[in-house]
C-alpha cells in the first residue's frame, strides 16, 4: 500500500471494488475495536498488513469502514474484533480469532482450516478461513435473463452438486467431477429427463469439518458464508474461481431452459452451540446474530436442532438475509430459493412465533425478488409447524411430514 487509507463509507456492506481501490464495511454494535487483515496470498499464515480502525475516523454508528487505495479484486482479507468476553451476558469477543466478513463473496483457506483451532483458546490465524474481494461487475452474462417458468409448468430436480457427477459413470472428466462445471457437462442428460429446474442442495460456503470425528459434512447444512459459493464445488481454484464457475453454470442452464433454485439455510450457522468455533458471526457480534436463552445468555436457543438459531428478525440480520437473496438473484441470476426450516424465520428475537414476521414479509414484498420462486419448508425443529398456513401470498410450501 503506497497511499494512506481513507475513512471509507458505511455503505455498501462488505468489500466493494472501485477504480481507485476497495471500500470495506462491517457491522458490529458491541465491538470496541476492529482490525482489517490483508493477505498477499490465500495460504499466507499471517497478513502482510493489519489496519487498526480508529473509531473516531472509521466508525459511523455501529458500522466500521475503511477505504484502501490501490487494492483490487482478488485481494484476500479477514477481520479481528475486540470487545468483552462475557458469555453470561451474551458477549463472545476474542481478538485472537480471525473472522470472515459475513458479506464476503468468496472464501479461501480451506486447505489449512482447522475447526478445533477456531474452537479452542488462542491464536488461529494460520488455520483460519479468509474472504476474497470480488468485482461483481466483471462478468459477461451475454444477455442472460430469468426464465420465469410458472409453478404449474415446473418439474424440479433436487441435486447435490458434489455427488451428481462424482462417480466415473457420469462420464465427466475427473477434474470436473462434483463441480459446477460438471453440471454443465450433464445438461443434455438433464434435458432428457424433461425437467424445468434444478434445486441445488446447499452450495453456500459450508464447514465440511462440522461432523463427528472421522467423518465430513456432506450435505452442506452448515453455512459459513451465505454470499459465497462452496469452493470445493468449483474446478477453478483461483480466488474468485467459484463465483465465475457458478455463473457459467447458471448461464448454461438458462440457455437450456432450466432454472436454478438454491436450498438456503438461514436458520443456523456452522458455529454451533457454546462449545463451537468462532469463525464469523459469533466473534463479530454474538448478541446481534443469534437467539440466546433469555435466562442464561451463555447458551444458544436451538430451534434449528443444529446448536444455534439465527436471529432472523433482528433488523441487521434481516437486512443481511435480504441483501444475500438479492445478491444471488441480481449478481448470480438464480431463479428461486427453497428455505430450509423456514419457520425459524417466523420467530422473534427471543424465539417466540410471530404472526407477521418482518423478514418473511420483506422477502415476499421485495421488488428485486418479485419474479423469484420462494419455497418454504414450513416447520422447524422445535415444534412450530406451519404447513398450509405459512405467511403471505407468494411462498409455496413443501409437503409436511
Amino acid at each position: 500500500m503506497n497511499q494512506p487509507v481513507q475513512p471509507g463509507d458505511s455503505y455498501p456492506l462488505g468489500a466493494t471494488v472501485y477504480e481507485e481501490g476497495v471500500n470495506f464495511s462491517l457491522f458490529s454494535q458491541h465491538a470496541t475495536g476492529i482490525d482489517l487483515l490483508l493477505f498477499d496470498r490465500p495460504d499466507d499464515p499471517y497478513p502482510s498488513h493489519t489496519l487498526h480502525l480508529n473509531p473516531d475516523e472509521h466508525r459511523s454508528f455501529h458500522y466500521w469502514h475503511v477505504f484502501v487505495p490501490g487494492l483490487k479484486a482478488g485481494q484476500v482479507y479477514a477481520y479481528r474484533a475486540a470487545g468483552p468476553f462475557l458469555p453470561r451476558d451474551g458477549y463472545r469477543f476474542d481478538p485472537t480469532k480471525v473472522l470472515l466478513d459475513p458479506y464476503t463473496y468468496a472464501v479461501v483457506g480451506q486447505e489449512n482450516y482447522d475447526r478445533q483451532a477456531a474452537s479452542q483458546p488462542g491464536e488461529n490465524c494460520p488455520q483460519a478461513l479468509r474472504g476474497v474481494v470480488v468485482d461483481c461487475n466483471d462478468y459477461d452474462w451475454e444477455g442472460d435473463a430469468p426464465l420465469k417458468i410458472p409453478y404449474a409448468e415446473s418439474v424440479i430436480y433436487e441435486m447435490h452438486v458434489g455427488g451428481f457427477t462424482r462417480h466415473p459413470s457420469s462420464g465427466v472428466a475427473p477434474e470436473k467431477r462434483g463441480t459446477f462445471a460438471g453440471v454443465i457437462e450433464k445438461i443434455p442428460y438433464l434435458k432428457s429427463l424433461g425437467i424445468t429446474a434444478v434445486e441445488l442442495l446447499p452450495i453456500h460456503e459450508f464447514d465440511e469439518h462440522d461432523a463427528p470425528p472421522g467423518l465430513s459434512n456432506y450435505w452442506g447444512y452448515s453455512s459459513l458464508a451465505f454470499f459465497a459459493p462452496h469452493r470445493r464445488y468449483s474446478s477453478r481454484q483461483d480466488p474468485v474461481g467459484p463465483v465465475t464457475e457458478f455463473r457459467d453454470m447458471v448461464k448454461a442452464l438458462h440457455q437450456a431452459g432450466i432454472e436454478v433454485i438454491l436450498d438456503v439455510v438461514f436458520n443456523h450457522t456452522a458455529e454451533g452451540d457454546e462449545r463451537g468455533p468462532t469463525i464469523s458471526f459469533r466473534g463479530l457480534d454474538n448478541l446481534t446474530y443469534y437467539i440466546l436463552e433469555q435466562n442464561h445468555p451463555a447458551d444458544y436457543a436451538n430451534y434449528s436442532g443444529c446448536g444455534n438459531t439465527v436471529k432472523a428478525n433482528h433488523t441487521v440480520v434481516g437486512r443481511l438475509i435480504l441483501d444475500c437473496l438479492r445478491h444471488w438473484v441480481s449478481e448470480l441470476h438464480v431463479d428461486g430459493f427453497r428455505f430450509d426450516l423456514a419457520s425459524v424465520m417466523a420467530r422473534d428475537k427471543q424465539g417466540a412465533p410471530l404472526a407477521d414476521p418482518p423478514i418473511l414479509w420483506s422477502i415476499e414484498s421485495d421488488p428485486i425478488l418479485a419474479r423469484t420462486k420462494l419455497i418454504a419448508e414450513a416447520w422447524d425443529a422445535a415444534g412450530l409447524y406451519q404447513v398450509g398456513s405459512f405467511i403471505g401470498d407468494r411462498f409455496a410450501e413443501w409437503n409436511g411430514p
